[in-house]
């Protein structure tokens, strides 16, 4: 009677269902929503991403590959490349020990002002990058708060290399501290502990347990910093003053050339910052995978 029942409502036809829902549960839903939703994601990185990536190198190369190397080599964009690769390496690992510093501060201790730094850290997320330009402008310009004591010694910050690289350094130094203040909390305190119980040094803490835990979140977080380094706009427009040949980074450079209508030569140069973007993602995709490997391999 009981089987009966049980074959009438179709038991097993509701045990395969139940089967199929448990051993895919990412598709759950009917065959068109996942199409629709995947369409939609597709067409929008097609239009959003594909598209311009695709123009900048389509452009560029519309002239020639003769054309392209040789705005390329021309000497003010050799100089915008070598003034992004110096802001780049002197903002990048100034903000690799801030990180690291204010991550393991934040994380390890308790501390009164605690959550103000934290704020802080957050700020240049929520400040326009032409505003922290203006600022520095404020305070290093000829009329700023410091401009009368620095023309008097001569030094020059603001339309100099060094405004840009402070620049640089505001709108980048949060990425490797956000990289590893989650990471770091959700470590806990534990192992530290464990290591300065057993007699380590802070020093030898760090080295030995605190940054192997944290190595792919911190490369992860160089690897942001690095890339929005080379490619930040606002703020270093502010300062540079773009003078040829001495503070045009390469982003600056690429407007330079795009409002004298030399359109080769601007999305040549835009290239470089489009190679940048592909290789920062690869390197992104290669750091997921490692950190997921890691993960997989402890017991």
């Amino acid at each position: 009677m009981a089987g009966a029942a049980a074959a009438a409502l179709g038991i097993p036809a509701l045990r395969r269902g139940a089967q199929r829902y448990e051993s895919n549960p990412a598709t759950r839903e009917a065959p068109w929503v996942k199409w629709t939703i995947l369409t939609v994601s597709l067409s929008f990185f097609a239009l959003f991403l594909l598209m311009p990536l695709v123009a900048v190198f389509s452009e560029a190369l519309r002239k020639g590959f003769g054309t392209y190397i040789a705005a390329l080599v021309e000497p003010d964009a050799l100089s915008a490349i070598q003034l992004t690769l110096a802001a780049a390496l002197i903002s990048v690992p100034l903000n690799l020990v801030f990180g690291v510093s204010a991550a393991w501060a934040i994380t390890k201790f308790d501390f009164r002002g605690k959550h103000l730094l934290i704020t802080l850290i957050d700020l240049p997320f929520s400040v326009s990058p032409v505003v922290a330009g203006l600022i520095y402008v404020l305070m290093f310009g000829a009329q700023g708060w410091i401009g009368p004591w620095l023309q008097e010694h001569d030094l020059k910050i603001i339309f100099a290399v060094p405004g840009i690289v402070l620049a640089t350094v505001f709108v980048t130094f949060p990425f490797v501290a956000r990289e590893l203040i989650p990471l770091m909390e959700a470590q806990g305190r534990d192992e530290e502990e464990a290591a300065t119980v057993l007699g380590a040094s802070g020093w030898q803490t760090f080295w030995h347990v605190t940054l192997p835990n944290v190595k792919w979140g911190l490369l992860y977080g160089v690897i942001l910093c690095n890339a929005r380094a080379m490619g930040e706009f606002g703020a270093v427009s502010v300062v540079s003053g773009h003078i040829r040949g001495m503070t045009n980074t390469l982003p600056l450079h690429v407007e330079i050339l795009y409002n004298e209508y030399q359109f080769a030569a601007a999305f040549a140069v835009a290239s470089l910052l489009a190679i940048l973007a592909l290789v920062t993602l690869v390197l992104k995709q290669f750091v997921e995978w490692r950190a997921h490997a890691a993960v997989k391999e402890v017991p």
